[in-house]
């Protein structure tokens, strides 16, 4: 049986551009970088109180990574939705979809990160 979830590993075509995505839009740090044996760039982002890491990861000479639509996402919870996204649009971010409420009574709403990855936001029901 396993003990708990680590991380969650995406690979993308900009390491730079991606990690800074998730800086800039979510405030997102990284955590530690890394060259595998591979040759792949891998960086690995801390989520906020959260012991499991996000790895971003760039293999060099692999095929262009095309995201298909609702392949998967993350899922981020916000305290304030509505506050949350005019940060992100004061920063240049919008949102891809949303914001929608759900029949739990949480709002959700989605941007699109680099490749096409979707991170859902939600702010659960009071």
């Amino acid at each position: 049986m396993v003990k708990k979830l680590l991380h969650t590993r995406m690979r993308v075509n900009d390491i730079e551009r991606t990690v800074k995505f998730y800086q800039d839009a979510l405030g997102l740090a990284v955590a530690r970088r890394s060259v595998s044996p591979r040759g792949a760039q891998i960086v690995f982002l801390a989520t906020p109180n959260s012991d499991e890491e996000i790895e971003i990861c760039q293999l060099p000479n692999s095929p262009s990574v095309q995201v298909q639509p609702d392949l998967m996402h993350l899922a981020f919870e916000v305290e304030d939705l509505a506050a949350f996204t005019r940060g992100l649009e004061a920063r240049g971010f919008k949102l891809s979809d949303g914001p929608t409420a759900t029949s739990s009574g949480s709002t959700i709403a989605f941007i699109d990160a680099p490749e096409g990855y979707e991170v859902e936001l939600i702010q659960r029901a009071k």
